[in-house]
């Protein structure tokens, strides 16, 4: 497969890996953004939000805890942060592997 996510998963391609289990990965943006830049990853191949289906709302769900759960760890609670899904091309997607920034 010639996801670079999911070659990142598999570790045929190297990442700063920052946090994982069973069903996720999280794992320090190569162009950051902000000072503190993660995105949180599926194990599962999504390409975009559009391809998830109703059996995938605990996966999805579950991305989104890892990412509070950085930003706790991080101390980024009492400043804020953001959590972004971008879909498509249009809206800044560029590897299309389903994931929170």
């Amino acid at each position: 497969m010639d996801c670079l996510f999911c070659q990142i998963i598999d570790r045929k391609i190297p990442a700063k890996i920052v946090y994982e289990d069973e069903c996720s990965m999280a794992i320090e943006d190569i162009q950051p953004q902000a000072p503190v830049h993660l995105l949180v990853l599926p194990r599962k191949h999504l390409p975009s939000l559009k391809e998830a289906l109703a059996e995938d709302e605990a996966l999805l769900g579950h991305l989104f805890l890892v990412a509070a759960q950085l930003a706790r760890a991080r101390g980024l609670e009492s400043r804020g942060y953001r959590t972004v899904v971008n879909n498509g091309v249009g809206a800044g997607q560029s590897v299309f592997h389903l994931h929170v920034h």
